[in-house]
């Protein structure tokens, strides 16, 4: 499967991911396949490039923050290119901004910002070939790995996605259930 809202390269400083269509809880497993990879050859630094992207959901920000602190731990960073302002403000909100560099105007990328765009325009092999055709279940706990890695962040987040979490649990528990009586 082949998931054309995320598209990619790497470049020597960085992985530089562009999402064209809203970044939610069906394209975050990609990003995630994708940065994972790219951190496991012991890179440090991701691009997120938002500049056509409407918005992004919690799933989609969780799975940021997860990446951020995979990254930050190892010396390197996410970094977000051209958010809009509503999706700004959403990061902002839940506390993003202290693990995200939004926009960051002393980044490298910051000269080169078309010849990059342009060079991922050009490449036909950037859609990100996404080769786990998600199950439900693996699907769920991606999107409860990111809801509590957003709970871990702060208080207001913690109360904000409880009650989703607690849902997703027992979610995956009733799955896991059926799954052992059959």
């Amino acid at each position: 499967m082949t998931d054309t809202s995320l598209t990619f390269h790497e470049f020597d400083d960085c992985l530089w991911i562009r999402c064209t269509s809203r970044g939610s809880f069906v394209n975050s497993p990609a990003l995630k396949l994708l940065a994972d990879k790219y951190l496991d050859k012991g890179n440090k630094t991701i691009v997120l490039d938002l500049e056509v992207c409407p918005g992004v959901d919690s799933t989609f920000m969780g799975t940021l923050a997860g990446l951020a602190r995979r990254c930050i731990v190892n010396g390197g960073s996410v970094q977000v290119a051209s958010p809009t302002q509503r999706t700004r403000a959403a990061m902002e909100s839940l506390g993003l901004d202290m693990l995200l560099e939004l926009d960051p105007p002393e980044a490298a990328w910051q000269f080169s910002l078309e010849q990059r765009r342009q060079i991922l325009q050009q490449d036909e092999h950037a859609a990100i070939q996404d080769e786990q055709n998600m199950s439900e279940l693996a699907r769920t706990r991606h999107v409860l790995e990111a809801h509590n890695t957003l709970r871990a962040m702060n208080k207001k987040n913690d109360e904000t996605f409880g009650y989703v979490c607690e849902t997703l649990e027992e979610d995956l528990l009733r799955h896991t259930a059926q799954n052992f009586d059959e």
